[in-house]
């Protein structure tokens, strides 16, 4: 799905934000609250601040690490956004209004889930057999499928529970709907 989305600032966003999303298994309300100074470029990939999510409604926080991807980078793909956008500071997903304008505001949760059926369907997918939660979904089963131990498993997704991380079934191979 990153593959076909274009070279113009709409494309560059949600690029960014298919292969951040994978990359970290992340919700996509954790995806939308990400702000500029929420990550930062390290030797080992890109570390995230996630400051609230659904398993943590106190805010503690958790910080993850994304790892420089061979074919899809995330590291660069966010990077290639934030300077296409001219973003310094505040939320790193924000909407694109007529003309390529990159607004100050705040992608929505469910903006995430129509950019993802979006390019489900640009690749010949059904739209319907993917949702906002598809890009979490598919790190783990993809990763699952690669052998990864279910306690690495849960420490990208952070999961707290092995028994809801068993609802994401392995499989040989990483299925077309589930990968960007």
């Amino acid at each position: 799905m990153a593959a076909a989305t274009p070279d113009t600032p709409i494309g560059l966003r949600d690029r960014a934000l298919l292969l951040v999303g994978f990359a970290g298994a992340l919700r996509r309300s954790e995806l939308v609250a990400l702000n500029v100074d929420d990550i930062k470029e390290t030797e080992g990939g890109l570390c995230v601040r996630i400051g609230r999510s659904k398993t943590d409604q106190e805010g503690q926080g958790a910080i993850i690490t994304i790892v420089p991807g061979t074919v899809a980078c995330p590291i660069k793909a966010i990077k290639s956004w934030l300077a296409a956008g001219k973003i310094t500071d505040g939320p790193i997903f924000r909407q694109i209004v007529k003309g390529g304008r990159v607004t100050a505001d705040r992608l929505s949760g469910k903006s995430v889930a129509d950019v993802i059926k979006c390019y489900a369907q640009r690749i010949g997918l059904d739209a319907k057999s993917v949702a906002g939660h598809s890009l979490r979904a598919g790190f783990l089963t993809s990763a699952a499928a690669r052998g990864a131990s279910i306690f690495k498993l849960m420490d990208v997704s952070r999961h707290r529970s092995v028994d809801t991380l068993r609802g994401y079934p392995p499989r040989t191979h990483c299925s077309p709907p589930m990968c960007p």
